[in-house]
């Protein structure tokens, strides 16, 4: 049966075609398996709780009748604001707009949020624009630019909030600038979410082209409740599709978490445990809740253009397992450098298992792809990352994190990381173990390796499943790199962050590209050679060095350009320092193009064929680098989906000539 909605309709119908309903809620609350809502265009400012699920058969189909044309917002437009002084104007608010959550009094806040918890989850929009928030009306008023901001000018812009106990009002001071709001589209934003079951398991649930924008969100860290302004909220199934996702405080889709009383913001709240052990009892704890491949995640999240969130575009913790994320466009996510904290990324997953990441587009992120914590069976493949990193003129954020592509932490692998162009300054912070990185083009370099993690014991999985098959502490190593372009494209020298308040205290990060960070790492002959084999009754503590030591490497077949450096037992390698090798990343009328001359210079330089059988065995969970359903893979397609033939080359292209093609 089709539903139909329409905002703009007389009255309030029955959800016939001849009298729709006015609420897409409405809907929400009468549909059932195999239903479709069709929304026409019109924009719909209220909070959609669907009631019921579908089934894998007979899914429940939101659908807006026109491609972004139906609009859900958390925000509510404000008038009647009023001159305080200069170019400062103030409105008051009655508290009860917001009924149980008011955004003005709730802060962004909970574990591992690093920076000063001083931001509101509410925000002042001027003509679809967010205003920063300040501390003070005379902050306010000053408009001075916030030097943190990676849009400085628009930095000038601010709001601030206070309450009025007497009269149960939240007053709001803004500076739009010059602009006057009594003649502009001014909103505030209200809800907390846009379209989200208030139940956990209402699955098999389709969105389909609407522009979902501008909610309240909170903190989503990794054990704590997770809300986005859309998420599937804890169940199996999810379709989200050609939809526009923007203007989130924090997380614009969340694949997260359920609500579990006794372990959320547990370490904010009480402090008795770390932060990192509430994360192993969440691993643990979601198999009470129901953490299994039949009940939770699957879902699929398809060709949306999510931009300006602050904390990221897709979060989720343990609830996107089994899922694929696939051509969508991501890009200027937390740029107002407001919030600052472990969960901030493009895309930020913690236990991304059997997770297919492929053909996204993601760029001027603070951080591009982060997988934390059991990125095992995950898939990183043909995306597009560049500009995710911090301009030169931004301030880094006191609490916020450092740029790169990808992150991979605290993980066991096997993390496949393949046929993907890397053209930040960083292309892999690898603080992590079992990582293979076939047929990428990396520009950046490669830090935290063999640090930044230390005595972390964190899960591993049994293959393709969640059930828990142990824990262990990172080793580092059991990586391999084959058949990449390496190429120093930005200064070598380190990134030193100090610390302010303490000037002792320095970051440093590396900045050089290549493998060699990787020549004190053993080769499977030597590593092996440690445990005695064919010794009949071993000395159960004789081992024990070895079994916390590194792990060992496998890297061939790269090419180094322009004083990239490669590993010092790598076998067959191809390096020009000529000083003549140029790559870049071109936009021409909203398409995308490599510039770059690395295939004329690498000329007839051969690699070997890698597969499955080439990657062998992650090491702590004794799983192959092979397909979901447990398949082996052949790297015999390059980034654009051209077959590699029996002429191997390194890199994400199978010919120089497929380099020359459109990227997105």
């Amino acid at each position: 049966m089709t539903i139909y909605v329409d905002g703009n309709a007389a009255h309030d119908g029955n959800g016939t075609k001849e009298l729709p309903f006015r609420r897409i809620n409405e809907a929400a609350r009468v549909a059932l398996p195999g239903d479709e809502i069709s929304v026409a265009p019109g924009t719909y400012r209220e909070y959609v709780n669907p009631v019921y699920p579908g089934t894998e058969e007979k899914r429940i189909v939101y659908k807006s009748e026109k491609p972004l044309g139906a609009v859900i917002t958390g925000a509510e437009v404000v008038k009647g604001w009023e001159k305080h002084r200069g170019n400062v104007w103030v409105t008051r608010v009655k508290n009860s707009v917001f009924g149980t959550y008011n955004p003005y009094t709730t802060l962004v806040y909970g574990d591992w949020y690093f920076a000063t918890p001083n931001k509101h989850t509410g925000c002042v929009w001027l003509n679809d624009t967010a205003l920063y928030e300040a501390l003070s009306i005379e902050e306010c008023a000053e408009a001075n630019v916030y030097e943190c901001s990676w849009d400085p000018e628009n930095s000038r812009r601010k709001w601030y909030a206070e309450q009025d106990a007497a009269k149960d009002e939240t007053v709001i001071y803004a500076n739009f600038g010059g602009a006057d709001p009594n003649r502009e589209n001014v909103e505030i934003t209200v809800r907390r979410e846009c379209f989200m079951p208030e139940k956990e398991g209402v699955g098999y649930i389709t969105v389909r082209g609407f522009n979902i924008n501008k909610a309240a969100t909170t903190w989503a860290p990794p054990a704590a409740y997770q809300d986005g302004m859309i998420s599937p909220h804890w169940s199996k199934g999810w379709i989200i599709e050609d939809c526009e996702i923007w203007g989130s405080k924090c997380a614009g889709i969340c694949v997260g978490r359920y609500y579990d009383p006794e372990n959320s913001n547990f370490y904010t709240t009480k402090h008795v445990k770390s932060p990192t052990q509430m994360e192993r009892d969440s691993v643990c704890r979601g198999q009470y809740y129901g953490w299994l491949k039949e009940k939770i995640g699957g879902h699929i999240i398809r060709r949306n253009n999510i931009h300006h969130c602050e904390q990221g575009g897709i979060i989720g913790r343990m609830g996107g397992v089994f899922s694929i994320i696939e051509d969508n466009h991501i890009h200027h996510i937390n740029n107002m450098m407001e919030l600052g904290g472990a969960e901030i990324a493009g895309i930020k997953m913690h236990a991304a298992i059997d997770v297919i990441m492929r053909r996204n587009h993601i760029h001027h992120c603070t951080m591009g792809i982060w997988c934390d914590w059991e990125a095992q069976g995950t898939r990183i493949s043909q995306n597009l990352l560049h500009d995710n990193e911090r301009p030169s003129f931004a301030k880094q954020l006191k609490g916020g994190m450092t740029c790169q592509d990808i992150f991979v932490e605290v993980g066991h692998g096997p993390t496949l990381i393949d046929n993907n162009i890397l053209l930040s300054d960083v292309s892999l912070r690898i603080a992590t173990q079992g990582v293979a990185m076939v047929h990428n083009l990396c520009a950046g370099s490669f830090t935290m390796v063999g640090e930044g993690t230390t005595w972390r014991y964190t899960p591993y999985h049994m293959p393709h499943r969640t059930e828990v098959m142990g824990f262990m502490t990172i080793l580092h190593g059991d990586d391999r790199f084959y058949n990449n372009i390496f190429i120093q494209k930005w200064p070598s020298e380190d990134l030193v962050l100090v610390n302010e308040t303490n000037p002792d205290d320095k970051q440093v990060e590396n900045r050089k590209v290549g493998t060699y960070c990787f020549d004190e790492y053993p080769t499977y002959d030597e590593w092996i050679s440690q445990f005695d084999i064919e010794e009949t009754y071993p000395n159960m503590m004789k081992h024990e060095s070895a079994h916390f030591a590194h792990l060992p490497v496998w890297i061939d077949g790269n090419a180094y350009f322009q004083g990239a450096t490669g590993w010092k037992n790598e076998k067959n390698a191809f390096t020009d320092n000529s000083g003549k090798v140029y790559v870049d990343v071109v936009e021409t009328n909203g398409s995308y193009y490599l510039d770059t001359n690395i295939y004329d210079v690498l000329k007839n330089f051969k690699a070997d064929m890698i597969s499955t059988g080439t990657l062998g065995k992650a090491f702590e969970p004794q799983q192959k680098f092979e397909n979901p359903d447990g398949t082996p893979i052949t790297f015999n397609a390059d980034f654009l989906g051209n077959h590699r033939g029996s002429e191997v080359i390194p890199g994400p292209f199978a010919t120089g000539d497929a380099a020359k093609a459109k990227l997105y």
